[in-house]
């Protein structure tokens, strides 16, 4: 699989993608198709939680070694919305993921704006984001991640698959107690592994 090296110029980087949050904020507006009221606050929320995170969360000593051994350009394009709060709790640590390595580049870029590209990496065959896609200065895939950590993901499909399903806003608080807890932990273990499996290619020293 390859991705097409035009959506490096579509996107917009982590700086960008910062300012573009406060900037909906201050405007009450959301990004996606969907304007009704609550996206506008989803954002907000969001925006809220993502600056916590950026000053509280740290990267394991396993991930910042594995990373700083990447010896060949990646591209990392990160499918997302303002309003989703899977992705407020992921991104900040991508963004710290990327300041270990200069060789690693973040691209951000809005699902709703690139479908074509996100119809690539469904999940459930669902539009689920955030989804992260590595490749190499080429394009060629090295891995993906996403919408959520594996053990998130059980809790939400365990919900979606119930007989008698609970209102969305209790799994909402759910997930977020685990996102509290975890701290990123389950994240970057799943990321660096996905990585990791893709040795040969990336032409780690280190392993």
């Amino acid at each position: 699989m390859k991705v097409d090296l035009s959506y490096v110029d579509k996107s917009i980087s982590s700086e960008q993608y910062l300012e573009l949050m406060e900037s909906l904020v201050n405007e009450e507006k959301s990004t996606g198709q969907n304007q009704t009221e609550a996206y506008p606050n989803y954002t907000k929320l969001n925006a809220q939680r993502m600056r916590r995170i950026m000053k509280t969360a740290s990267l394991s000593e396993r991930t910042i070694g594995l990373l700083s051994d990447i010896t060949e350009s990646q591209h990392w394009f990160v499918l997302t919305e303002s309003w989703c709060g899977d992705a407020a709790n992921s991104i900040p640590f991508f963004i710290k993921m990327e300041t270990v390595n200069p060789l690693i580049k973040l691209h951000f870029l809005l699902r709703d704006e690139n479908l074509e590209l996100m119809d690539q990496y469904l999940t459930n065959g669902g539009r689920s984001v955030p989804k992260v896609i590595a490749t190499d200065q080429a394009g060629n895939h090295l891995g993906d991640w996403g919408p959520r950590p594996l053990e998130a993901q059980r809790i939400y499909d365990d919900w979606r698959n119930s007989e008698v399903r609970a209102p969305y806003q209790e799994i909402q608080i759910t997930l977020q107690k685990w996102y509290n807890q975890d701290k990123g932990r389950s994240l970057q273990y799943e990321w660096t592994n996905e990585l990791k499996s893709l040795q040969s290619m990336l032409k780690w020293d280190r392993l």
